[in-house]
């Protein structure tokens, strides 16, 4: 199984990296691919008033349209993040949009939600409730969530961010705003205090009764402007922040020829500035709401830091995209033996231990 998903990688690195992904999601889609193990029982988290099988989920943008949301599932992950998806289809930008950055441990993207838009997205997310002849459900056996965004043209986020809470609600555990792409005109502006307090309260006048909620923000704001954004998302009835999205920078040591194509920046390169921002945030947060770090997490080490420093989980991508499926079953016995090593029993023991 472990070669198996390295060959595969091996080879999809051979493709350019959307013909590479969407051959990826296309195999699993129709069933290919590996199975992980049932999970050590101390990796089992809690969060959103949710129960994880454990601490990393996928990020949002690798299964855009959840064409494989159940195969995803099966790699073992605790969560997988479906999206980001918006009211209407669209291409996104121009080819070339993706990039691998390997030999720095990243990926720089300028896709610009290109998606089959919320009513396709809905249909293929209604199939995992589906009933089997046995009577029970198909399900994804893990929470799944949905990553909601705006159209480049014609968006109205006042009354698009509440009508997809709707549309998506009957068929994930979780719904993530994303106002933090750097490829969509605008959606950033989005993340004041009080464009944010105006969106939710949108939100929640249109869907008194939905899923947690999350918002999504960017790593690249001046350290002053979290916490009114937090205290607006707490003061919203915002159950969680994920932080943090891909980044505009770019750090100078950067040796990729790709180095300075535009677009959003993952993996290696953001992980100091995602490491300090959730610091940041959970200093202010207080453990009101949930959080989930996101940005450059390659090891058991990694995760075990963003634990302490105040996250309840954590995402992966541009790793999982560079390591192929056999880094979930790494990160999970390095975890374990940072929690031995620590003589901690349990991933709340990991959360608690410094406070």
């Amino acid at each position: 199984m472990l070669n198996f998903g390295k060959i595969a990688t091996f080879l999809l690195h051979r493709l350019s990296p959307e013909a590479a992904h969407e051959v990826a999601i296309h195999s699993m889609a129709l069933g290919l691919g590996s199975f992980s193990q049932p999970d050590d029982p101390r990796l089992q988290t809690k969060a959103l008033g949710l129960t994880f099988p454990n601490p990393i989920g996928l990020a949002a943008g690798f299964d855009k349209n959840a064409r494989a949301v159940r195969p995803l599932a099966k790699l073992g992950f605790g969560h997988i993040e479906a999206g980001t998806v918006t009211p209407r289809p669209q291409p996104g930008n121009p080819h070339p949009r993706l990039f691998r950055l390997s030999e720095d441990g990243a990926i720089i993207n300028r896709m610009g939600f290109n998606g089959y838009g919320i009513n396709r997205f809905c249909r293929n997310l209604a199939r995992l409730h589906r009933p089997m002849p046995n009577g029970r459900t198909r399900g994804a056996t893990i929470p799944i969530g949905g990553n909601i965004g705006i159209n480049k043209t014609g968006a109205d986020p006042l009354r698009d961010y509440p009508e997809l809470v709707s549309r998506v609600s009957p068929y994930v555990d979780y719904i993530t705003m994303n106002l933090s792409s750097p490829n969509t005109p605008g959606l950033r502006d989005l993340q004041s205090a009080k464009m944010l307090e105006e969106l939710l309260a949108a939100i929640n006048t249109r869907n008194p009764q939905r899923p947690p909620l999350l918002v999504k923000l960017a790593p690249d704001m001046d350290n002053q402007s979290y916490e009114p954004i937090v205290e607006a998302a707490i003061k919203g009835d915002a159950q969680g922040l994920i932080l943090t999205n891909t980044t505009i920078a770019r750090p100078s040591y950067l040796t990729s020829k790709h180095a300075a194509e535009t677009g959003g920046l993952s993996g290696r390169p953001l992980t100091q500035r995602s490491r300090e921002v959730l610091k940041l945030v959970a200093q202010i947060n207080q453990g009101r709401i949930a959080l989930i770090s996101c940005g450059g997490i390659e090891s058991g080490q990694d995760i075990f830091d963003r634990l302490q420093m105040g996250a309840d989980m954590v995402q992966i991508y541009t790793s999982f995209v560079l390591q192929g499926p056999s880094i979930l079953a790494r990160l999970k016995r390095e975890l374990l033996q940072e929690m031995e090593n620590a003589g901690l029993s349990s991933i709340t023991d990991i959360k608690t231990a410094n406070k």
